[in-house]
């Protein structure tokens, strides 16, 4: 395994779309055979700056969620630890969840929904157990800082490559700095 956040120390890759550049690595004779990444997109930090008992029912909150400078969102939310002033991580309307599970804007009981705010597990970076799924949504820092990457924030936004390596061939790429040198080789790049 590879790990991109590792060859970003060696060569820039930031305006490489990572599977694209999977496939152009492949091409040049190293098999990456699997990307594993954690990244999803519409994914952002929220502010709740409103949360009020739905009308239609005893679980759930109406959430009016600040995603950035400009927009607020309201969002039905029925974690137990939903709460005024909390930050949280917000997939809006277009994000694909593990498992298949598109977020759009929906209507949940007559009221509408523009997203949602998520706990860890529903983004597949921890295991769904009861003791998750009572903890309910994620909490971060008071510092998160609205409108950015969550996965990002959280250090948790790397995209692994798992490589087919025949053992005659290609003994660089084992270490990261090889590969980097592999990567600046096919995207005529210097590496540091």
């Amino acid at each position: 395994m590879i790990s991109l956040e590792w060859v970003k120390d060696y060569i820039d890759i930031s305006d490489q779309d990572l599977k694209e550049l999977a496939v152009k690595i492949t091409k040049a004779g190293i098999n990456v055979e699997k990307v594993i990444t954690n990244h999803i997109d519409h994914l952002t930090i929220g502010e709740i700056v409103e949360c009020a008992p739905h009308p239609d029912s005893d679980h759930l909150n109406l959430c009016q969620v600040r995603i950035n400078d400009k927009e607020i969102k309201q969002i039905v939310c029925g974690a137990p630890n939903v709460r005024k002033g909390l930050k949280v991580i917000v997939a809006l309307p277009g994000a694909h969840l593990p498992g298949d599970f598109e977020i759009k804007v929906s209507k949940i009981r007559g009221i509408e929904s523009n997203g949602m705010i998520c706990a860890l597990y529903e983004l597949g970076l921890e295991e769904k157990t009861e003791e998750a799924y009572n903890r309910g949504i994620h909490e971060l820092d008071d510092d998160a800082p609205v409108g950015e990457d969550p996965l990002s924030y959280l250090g948790l936004d790397n995209t692994l490559y798992e490589l087919d390596i025949h053992k005659h061939r290609n003994n660089d790429c084992y270490y990261h700095i090889g590969f980097a040198y592999e990567i600046g080789a096919i995207l005529n790049r210097k590496v540091t």
